[in-house]
């Protein structure tokens, strides 16, 4: 089948591991970061630059590259891959997570104030509802020109498996902190049955796409911040698994509580067979990095590198800062005195400063390098600290730096 997992070294008294995902286009050592690239790209970054910056994969929309360009014309393209010249593994997420943003018009804000909110018709100031979930699926409006479109598990299984990405998602209901426990209970539940779908569909397209490279299939465990619903969660979908013979691997998606994120990743672990790979969607800060991979997770994506660095926002390992500030305007230092990526042995923090304020689209493609480039070697630094048994040192190293300065 061309897809595996080897567990290399275990932290003593706690989830997390190193590891290695085998897939037909390469292997990736665990725990790792993954670039998002939405439509098939990193913005404004050549692939030929995410792999020089340490990345080992990328994930790409199903949501967006339905509506844009087609799954029929990647397919045509030979994949993924082929299509946007990235010779390594991708991934592709389902399109869950565009039920929670299209229909309430919340992104997944691990710090979201819910207080005197919980309500299941709550939406976000300022939005439009343009997706409605049932029993069978998700309808939804396209941004792009307000057609109407129809996501179900089957659908979402029959785009992934066009795109020809290595990991793919099972379609979920992705929830917010702001619904109730009653929702979040029903979505639980609605998510077990398209995920037992997801899973015959899966099946009768890789035996239709025989001559294809095998893709795997992770299922995605929700639940919120509530213990039960999470275990319950990640335990009926591995009956579920044990049942057909199914999952690759899981994702952990929808809300998390971010001072409880390690937590809710350790339950969520507890409950996984050990021997499959674990995807945390939508993480990347710091802080939320550490807690994860100690609790058990091996892989992350999430936009925001990318998306802060173009306008401006800056990690590095002493915190992050606003480049656009006037104090940065006669700098002649790096981003990041620390960092070895393109940007940093390149240019100047004066340079870039400047092509913020003169509207240039280099400025956030170099913003952009540098913090995927930060991101995807934090996570290298603490797979580095499991193998070599310092984790806890390395990770109070890191969050102390970030955050203290």
């Amino acid at each position: 089948m061309s897809f595996s997992f080897d567990i290399g070294t275990r932290l003593e008294g706690m989830g997390g591991r190193s590891g290695t995902i085998h897939t037909p286009h390469g292997d990736i050592r665990t725990p790792a970061f993954i670039p998002v690239g939405t439509k098939a790209t990193v913005k404004g970054v050549l692939p030929e630059v995410v792999s020089e910056l340490g990345a080992q994969a990328v994930l790409a929309n199903a949501y967006h590259l339905y509506l844009q360009p087609g799954p029929d014309l990647v397919d045509e393209a030979g994949g993924l891959g082929q299509f946007m010249n990235w010779g390594g593994p991708t991934f592709t997420d389902s399109g869950g997570y565009q039920v929670l943003s299209l229909g309430a018009g919340f992104g997944k804000v691990l710090a979201m104030d819910t207080t005197g909110l919980q309500d299941d018709d709550v939406i976000a100031s300022g939005h439009e509802r343009l997706a409605v979930v049932d029993e069978e699926g998700v309808t939804f409006r396209s941004f792009i020109d307000g057609t109407e479109h129809r996501f179900t598990p089957e659908v979402s299984m029959g785009i992934q498996h066009r795109l020809g990405a290595d990991i793919i998602f099972a379609f979920d209901e992705c929830t917010t902190l702001m619904n109730t426990r009653e929702y979040q209970e029903a979505a639980v539940d609605r998510t077990w049955r398209w995920a037992r779908r997801c899973l015959d569909e899966h099946d009768a397209l890789t035996e239709a796409r025989a001559g294809k490279p095998y893709q795997a299939l992770f299922g995605v465990v929700q639940g919120a911040q509530y213990e039960d619903l999470r275990r319950s969660a990640a335990r009926g979908l591995v009956e579920l698994d044990s049942a057909r013979g199914g999952f690759d691997g899981y994702g952990i998606g929808g809300a998390l509580e971010k001072a409880r994120l390690g937590e809710i990743v350790g339950w969520v672990c507890e409950e996984l067979p050990e021997d499959r790979p674990r995807h945390l969607l939508g993480i990347s800060e710091p802080d939320d990095l550490v807690a994860a991979v100690g609790a058990g997770a091996d892989t992350f994506d999430c936009v925001q590198p990318a998306r802060v660095g173009r306008r401006g926002a800056v990690y590095a390992r002493r915190g992050r800062y606003n480049l656009t500030n006037a104090a940065h305007r006669r700098s002649f230092t790096p981003l990041d005195p620390d960092c070895g990526c393109y940007t940093c042995t390149h240019y100047t923090r004066a340079y870039i400063h400047h092509l913020f304020r003169a509207n240039e689209v280099l400025g956030g493609a170099l913003v952009t390098i540098h913090n995927e480039a930060f991101t995807v070697g934090l996570v290298d630094r603490l797979r580095e600290a499991i193998e070599e048994g310092a984790f806890a040192e390395v990770g109070e190293e890191i969050l102390g730096q970030f955050y203290r300065g």
